[in-house]
């Protein structure tokens, strides 16, 4: 009995180390504008910051005197950077077409990555992180921010338990004033209006998170076509990509119509799922309004948010890649979803420029 007592004491003490053990985390780049929040995580513990790669002097100088960041973790070199400190993991916050780029460097170390949405800027990006994913048994997540709403999992709980009906349109709404107007960065702004770093304007930064979402309600269904609009409503300011973009999917029974957009009068990331029987609204991160049948009156809910480790990415990084918490396959974070939203989000981009409906394969 001793011996099983001593056994289970060092069990439990070797589990309790494990747990709070700190994944070692790398940032690649500084240019985009989330970077701040990994800066700002006061009290947690799960991870620690052991290097910035980032070529821009500059930017690793406002980052220095902003934060208060030993210059000795700054490196102008990604490879000289991941061999050096050796992270866990990688936090990618540079442009869009950099993270393949982070990811080539990483996968052959082992070294898990998370990408800020959307995962590449074309197809053939996303299938190679895809399989350079698979190659070396690494995760390669993408982080959006309304996976961490508790609206969203409501709402697909509501669809998965057959309280709407079968899906027959879904609308998603995401956007702002515009990044210049909410006045980002000019590195930040630089990316973003870049058809190659963004991969295109509001249909990329927006559209993305309809993508990303119908695909997750679908469960991974590729929609059978992809009609898009784009458009610049504000061309002296947006000269180069498109501040509006209209994305319509349409499944075997079911409508998905995204709206992705710098040009609403505040900030919104809200979804609507209709089914057969009644409705569900995420409005926000922690409310929903449904009316789940004709008879029924419509009820406002307000909702917990998610529990650790889903209220921060850094966290949700730190307890996959310890193996504390192992996602689902179609999680909105994971690989197969965000490949198959990227191939949304290309076939929207030729729609819009050939004006016509895009069949997939």
């Amino acid at each position: 009995m001793k011996a099983f007592l001593v056994a289970l004491f060092c069990v439990l003490l070797y589990t309790q180390t494990f747990a709070q053990t700190p994944v070692k985390v790398a940032v690649a780049g500084l240019s985009h504008g989330h970077v701040d929040w990994i800066f700002n995580r006061p009290g947690k513990k799960d991870i620690v910051l052991v290097g910035i790669y980032e070529p821009n002097k500059e930017l690793v100088d406002r980052y220095a005197k902003r934060y208060k960041i030993d210059q000795k973790l700054f490196f102008s070199d990604l490879n000289k950077m991941l061999d050096q400190v050796k992270p866990n993991a990688v936090s990618a916050f540079g442009a869009t077409s950099d993270h393949v780029t982070v990811v080539r460097a990483c996968a052959p170390r082992k070294i898990h990555v998370m990408v800020e949405k959307p995962l590449a800027t074309t197809l053939a990006d996303a299938k190679e992180i895809q399989s350079l994913a698979s190659k070396n048994n690494i995760h390669v997540l993408t982080n959006f921010e309304t996976s961490w709403y508790a609206s969203n999992q409501y709402v697909a709980g509501l669809v998965g338990e057959g309280k709407l009906g079968e899906v027959r349109k879904v609308m998603v709404n995401d956007g702002h004033q515009g990044p210049k107007e909410i006045g980002v960065s000019k590195e930040f702004l630089e990316i973003l209006t870049d058809p190659l770093k963004n991969g295109a304007g509001a249909l990329m930064d927006f559209g993305c998170y309809g993508a990303n979402l119908i695909t997750w309600l679908m469960n991974g269904e590729k929609p059978a076509s992809v009609t898009a609009v784009v458009q610049q409503n504000k061309p002296d300011i947006y000269q180069k990509v498109d501040d509006e973009a209209t994305i319509i999917l349409q499944y075997p029974k079911a409508q998905c119509i995204i709206q992705g957009s710098w040009n609403w009068p505040f900030s919104r990331k809200d979804m609507e799922v209709y089914g057969e029987k009644g409705y569900a609204v995420a409005v926000d991160a922690t409310t929903v309004r449904q009316r789940l049948s004709e008879k029924s009156p419509e009820e406002l809910l307000k909702l917990k948010p998610r529990p650790e480790p889903y209220t921060d990415p850094f966290s949700l990084l730190a307890s996959v890649v310890s193996g504390r918490l192992a996602l689902d396959k179609n999680d909105l974070y994971e690989l197969p979803i965000n490949v198959t939203a990227v191939e949304i989000l290309e076939a929207a981009k030729e729609s819009a420029k050939l004006n016509k409906t895009i069949f997939l394969k």
